[in-house]
């Protein structure tokens, strides 16, 4: 089943509708010299315990031991395990002990251009908001196509689809306008439109940017998202 997702036009009038994600797959088959099929896999690096926090630790912190200590021997290779085959990996998240940690809050932090800290949110608790009493709006800033992709990287796009013919007129008349404005609208969430797009709850934020197509009796209205603004050098 396709997820829904609340939205409004220009006129803010809103109802709910399907999105889904097509995934494009490639035509195009990698193989071997010898004509076989090619498969990934994915093999062990080194083990926690030969990490370089660990290995300094057995040194007692000293580097210049370390260093003779790698001079000597391999300290730094597991040879049970290093280059073992992987299969049905999880993730999972350690503390300053390499200890399994249970309980965590995830952060975005975000970074200025000299590195320094400028803002930090709490991702953990932040729901979804794609469909809530509030539906995601048009913001009024608009941008030509061709602009759109020269200033923002995109990520995902979702395409939205009607599931009545109530809904049909309602996405074909919005994919219409944009064709013939030949913009992009940026949209956004929350009780004024202002809040970033959230797909899933603890979710990244993306902005939300709708792209629309038009044919005679058929149409594609397409949620583009992007977290990356690309700015021009400062002379």
């Amino acid at each position: 089943m396709p997820k829904v997702i609340h939205i409004a036009n220009a006129k803010k009038r809103d109802a709910e509708v399907a999105v889904e994600q097509h995934v494009r797959r490639t035509a195009v088959r990698t193989v071997l010299p010898d004509g076989e099929e090619k498969s990934n896999v994915r093999l062990l690096k080194n083990t926690i315990q030969y990490d370089i926090t660990a290995l300094l630790e057995q040194y007692d912190g000293r580097l210049t031991s370390f260093e003779d200590g790698l001079i000597e021997g391999d300290p730094e290779i597991d040879f049970e395990n290093v280059g073992r085959m992987l299969r049905g990996t999880h993730k999972l998240y350690v503390d300053q002990d390499r200890n399994i940690a249970y309980r965590l809050n995830l952060y975005q932090v975000v970074y200025g251009p000299g590195g320094e800290e400028l803002e930090r949110h709490d991702i953990n608790k932040l729901p979804a908001n794609i469909n809530t009493e509030y539906p995601l709006k048009w913001t009024g800033r608009r941008f030509d196509k061709s602009e759109a992709l020269r200033r923002f990287v995109f990520f995902r796009k979702y395409q939205l689809r009607h599931i009545n013919g109530v809904t049909f007129d309602f996405l074909y008349n919005m994919a219409r306008e944009l064709q013939d404005s030949g913009q992009m609208v940026l949209v956004g969430a929350g009780p004024k439109g202002t809040d970033p797009v959230l797909l899933t709850r603890g979710g990244s934020p993306y902005r939300g940017f709708l792209e629309g197509r038009a044919l005679s009796d058929r149409y594609a209205l397409i949620l583009h998202l992007s977290d990356i603004e690309l700015k021009p050098l400062e002379q």
